[in-house]
C-alpha cells in the first residue's frame, strides 16, 4: 500500500472526535463481561445501548439487526440486506441449487458452490462441517434476531476454515404472545408466505417457565434465469424452559427441503447475447434437491457467582441429489465420478465450555476454556447422468453408477480464551485453538481401471491470537490484534492424486494464514463510527493441480497476501432516520509465481474478490404511518480465474422501498410495502464461477425488478 493511501487510512482514524458516554469493558468470547441472561447463545460480544449495536471489542465485528433483514425486504436471501457490512462480500447467484455465494475478505471466493472458508453458526450450532464445506440454505431470516459477522484475528479461535465467522441468533420468545403471518410477491412469479408464533409462560425467573419461537415459510420462483425455478420449504424452533433458579435447558429444531433446477453458468459470449438463458439446463435437465433436519440441545448453568457453564450438543441429516451438465463422452472414461451426485450426511457435535470471572488484586480478568468436538459421515455416491435409448442418450436421468464411497471427518479443539481490564484504559485480550481434523475415506467402487481410493490423513494446528485495546476516552477505542488461522483441503479436494495414483492426496497440507489488524471504534452521538486496517499473508494456498478424466487434483503452490481497509458509519438521527454506509478496499494477490495446471504470475489478482465495494443507505422508519427506504451498491469488477484473463465489469445498482405501517386496537399491526431493485435496469453479472474449467464463469443477475408485500400481527393481551 502507498504513501498516499496510508495516509489517507490514519488521517481519519486520528482525527476521530468522540462524545462522552460511559464506557463497558468487554471480550471477544463465548460470552461478554455480562451476566448470561438464560437463553445467551452469544459467540462474539455485542452491547445493546440506545437502540444501536456497540462495538466496544477489540476486533472487526458487525452487527444487522433481525428487524432490518425483514423491513421492507422478500426475507428469501441474506444478500438482501447484508452489503452493509464491510468486507463482506455476499452475492445471489440466481441459482438456488449453489446456495449464495460469500467470503471475508477474500477467504471463501474460490468456492464453486455452498460456502468455504467462513464459518457459520446458527443459535451456536454449526452451518459448516468439520471439512470446512458449510451452507445457508438452513437459514430461516423470519425468525433471526440479529446477524454477526466478526473478521480478522479473532476469527481464527473458532477453527478450520474460519476466515470469518457469521453467527446468526434467532428470537427467543416473550411475553405476551404475538402471531404473525406475512407474504411477498415479486418479479418472475416469486412468492414467499410465512407464520410465526412467539411468547412464554412467565418471565424466565421461575422453575419451570416456557418460552418458545415457531417459524414456518414456503418460497416459490420462476426464477430470472431459464430453468432455475425453485421450491423451498424451511421451519424453524426454539424451546427454552428454566430448569431452577441457576440452570436453563433450550431445545432447537431446523428443517429445510429445496428442489431447485440449475441454470448453469454462461460464457460471456452467451451472457451478452441473452443474459435469461440456460443452454444446458434443459438439454440435461440439471437439478438439485435436499432435505435437511437437525436438532440442538443447549443446556446453561450458573455454578457459582463466578461460574457458568454451557453444553450445546446437535444431530443432523442432510440427503442430496444434484445432476450436472456433463456430456456422455467424458463420463465413459473409467475415473469419471458420473454426471449425478448422490449424497447423505449425518453429523453432530458437542461444544462445552465454562467461563470464570475474577479479579487478581485490583485487575478484573475472565477466563474461557472450552472443548469442541464434530464429526460428520457422509455416504457419496456417483451414477451416469443419462440412460441410453437406442444408442442416443437420454439426459437427466440416474443411470450406472461411478462412485461409491464413505467418508468421515472429525475435529477435536480445546480453547482458551482471557481477558484482562489492566486499568480503566488497557484491556489485554488473548486465545488459544489447538485444532485436530481427521479425514477418512473408504472406496467401495472399485474395478481393474478405477483403482482403490481409500485412505486417510490428519492436521494440527496451533491457532493462537492477541489483541490490545486503548479506551482513549469513553467513546473512543483504538485496538491492535493479530492471530494465526488456518484451513484445511476438503473432502472433495482430498479425493484424487496429481500423479494419477490410488487414494487420498495425503500430500496436501492445510493452507495458513497470519492477520495483523489496526482499528477503531467511535461513538458520534447516536451513532457508531468504525475503520479498520489489516494484512493477512497466507501460506500454502490450494490450487488445482490437474483436470482431467472427470478427476480434479489439488496441490499447494501459493503465498498471496490480502490487505486493505474497511469503513463503516450506522448513524441514527431525529428519531426516524437512519444512515448506513460502508467502504471497503481489498488488495488481494498472488506473492509469488505458482505452476500448477499452468502458471500463475506474481501479482495477479485473487479471483472471485471485488478490490472495491461500497454502501450506502437511508431509512426512514415511524413507528408507525408511512416508511421509506433507499439504497446504493457498487462493487469493482472481479477477475474470474488465476490467469486474470477475463473479468466481470463493475456495477453500481439501486433500490428504494415505500410502505405503510398501521397499528390499531392495541394488538393488532399490518404493515404493508412495494419495492423496486436494479432501479436503472442495469445489466451486470451478480457472480462468478472462479476457474470454472469450460470458461463459462458469468451468473448473470436480474435487470429491474418489483415486489409487493404484508406483514399482519396480533398480540394477546
Amino acid at each position: 500500500m502507498n504513501k498516499k493511501t496510508s495516509a489517507f487510512i490514519l488521517t481519519p482514524l486520528l482525527m476521530m472526535q468522540p462524545l462522552a458516554l460511559s464506557y463497558a469493558q468487554t471480550s471477544v468470547s463465548g460470552v461478554s463481561h455480562d451476566s448470561v441472561t438464560a437463553q445467551d447463545s452469544t459467540l462474539m460480544v455485542v452491547k445493546q445501548r440506545s437502540g444501536l449495536s456497540e462495538l466496544d471489542t477489540p476486533a472487526a465485528v458487525s452487527v444487522v439487526e433481525g428487524q432490518q433483514l425483514r423491513n421492507s425486504k422478500p426475507q428469501v436471501n441474506l444478500s438482501e440486506s447484508l452489503g452493509s457490512v464491510p468486507g463482506l462480500q455476499i452475492q445471489n447467484r440466481q441459482n438456488y441449487a449453489q446456495d449464495l455465494q460469500m467470503s471475508v475478505r477474500g477467504f471463501g471466493s474460490r468456492s464453486m458452490y455452498g460456502v468455504r472458508g467462513v464459518r457459520i453458526y446458527v443459535d451456536g450450532i454449526p452451518a459448516t462441517m468439520p471439512d470446512g464445506q458449510g451452507q445457508t440454505s438452513n437459514i430461516d431470516i423470519n425468525s433471526i434476531e440479529k446477524v454477526e459477522v466478526l473478521r480478522g484475528p479473532y476469527s481464527a479461535l473458532y477453527g478450520n476454515a474460519s476466515g470469518g465467522v457469521v453467527n446468526i441468533e434467532t428470537q427467543t420468545g416473550t411475553q405476551p404472545t404475538t402471531l404473525e403471518a406475512g407474504s411477498y410477491f415479486g418479479s418472475d412469479n416469486t412468492w414467499r408466505n410465512s407464520v410465526k408464533a412467539t411468547g412464554a409462560t412467565g418471565d424466565g425467573s421461575q422453575a419451570g417457565d416456557v418460552n418458545y419461537a415457531i417459524s414456518g415459510s414456503r418460497f416459490t420462483t420462476h426464477g430470472y434465469r431459464d430453468h432455475s425455478g425453485t421450491q423451498k420449504s424451511l421451519g424453524n424452533g426454539k424451546f427454552g424452559v428454566r430448569l431452577d433458579d441457576v440452570s436453563t435447558l433450550t431445545l432447537l429444531f431446523n428443517s429445510v427441503s429445496v428442489d431447485a433446477n440449475d441454470p448453469g453458468g454462461l460464457s460471456e459470449a452467451e451472457w451478452k447475447d441473452n443474459p435469461r438463458q440456460s443452454p444446458r439446463g434443459d438439454q440435461y435437465n440439471t437439478r438439485k434437491s435436499l432435505d435437511q433436519t437437525q436438532f440442538g440441545l443447549r443446556y446453561q448453568r450458573e455454578i457459582s457467582e463466578n461460574d457458568q457453564l454451557t453444553m450445546t450438543a446437535w444431530h443432523g441429516e442432510r440427503h442430496t441429489t444434484q445432476y450436472q451438465s456433463i456430456p456422455m463422452a467424458p463420463q465413459l472414461r473409467p475415473t469419471h465420478a458420473g454426471g449425478v451426485i448422490v449424497l447423505e450426511r449425518k453429523y453432530q457435535g458437542i461444544d462445552t465450555r465454562w467461563k470464570h470471572e475474577d479479579n487478581l488484586g485490583s485487575v478484573p480478568f475472565s477466563l474461557i476454556a472450552g472443548l469442541d468436538y464434530e464429526t460428520m459421515t457422509e455416504r457419496r455416491q456417483g451414477f451416469e447422468n443419462f440412460n441410453l435409448n437406442n444408442g442416443v442418450p437420454e439426459y437427466g436421468e440416474k443411470g450406472a453408477q461411478r462412485r461409491n464411497e464413505k467418508n468421515k471427518m472429525w475435529n477435536l479443539d480445546p480453547y482458551l480464551q482471557t481477558s484482562w481490564s489492566l486499568t480503566s484504559q488497557w484491556t489485554l485480550d488473548a486465545g488459544l485453538r489447538y485444532s485436530t481434523v481427521n479425514f477418512d475415506s473408504e472406496d467401495y467402487y472399485i474395478t481393474s481401471t478405477n483403482g482403490d481410493d481409500s485412505g486417510s490423513t490428519r492436521y494440527h494446528k496451533l491457532l493462537p491470537m492477541a489483541s490490545i485495546n486503548y479506551a482513549v476516552t469513553p467513546a473512543w477505542n483504538l485496538y491492535f490484534s493479530a492471530g494465526r488461522g488456518f484451513e484445511t483441503p476438503t473432502i472433495n479436494e482430498l479425493s484424487y492424486r496429481s500423479d494419477g495414483q490410488s487414494g487420498l492426496n495425503i500430500g496436501l497440507k492445510p493452507s495458513t494464514s497470519d492477520t495483523y489488524e489496526l482499528g477503531s471504534k467511535t461513538r458520534v452521538g447516536n451513532g457508531l463510527v468504525t475503520a479498520a486496517l489489516f494484512q493477512t499473508n497466507t501460506d500454502n494456498e490450494l490450487v488445482v493441480a490437474e483436470s482431467a478424466g472427470g478427476r480434479t487434483s489439488y496441490t499447494n503452490a501459493g503465498k498471496t497476501r490480502r490487505r486493505g481497509v474497511e469503513l463503516a458509519l450506522d448513524q441514527q438521527f431525529a428519531q426516524d432516520w437512519r444512515l448506513k454506509m460502508a467502504w471497503t478496499l481489498l488488495d488481494a494477490t498472488y506473492r509469488n509465481e505458482t505452476c500448477a495446471a499452468s502458471c500463475t504470475p506474481a501479482g495477479n489478482r485473487l479471483p472471485g474478490i471485488a478490490r472495491n465495494m461500497g454502501y450506502a443507505s437511508m431509512e426512514w422508519a415511524p413507528e408507525e404511518g408511512f416508511h421509506a427506504g433507499a439504497d446504493v451498491r457498487y462493487m469493482s469488477d472481479i477477475q474470474v480465474d488465476d490467469q486474470n484473463s477475463a473479468q466481470a465489469p463493475s456495477y453500481t445498482v439501486v433500490g428504494l422501498s415505500g410502505g405503510y405501517r398501521l397499528n390499531w386496537r392495541s394488538n393488532w399491526s399490518l404493515d404493508m410495502f412495494t419495492r423496486v431493485d436494479n432501479l436503472f435496469d442495469r445489466e451486470y453479472v451478480g457472480s462468478v464461477i472462479v476457474n470454472e474449467g469450460n470458461g463459462r464463469y458469468f451468473e448473470p443477475a436480474p435487470g429491474r425488478n418489483y415486489g409487493v408485500g404484508a406483514t399482519l400481527s396480533y398480540t394477546f393481551e
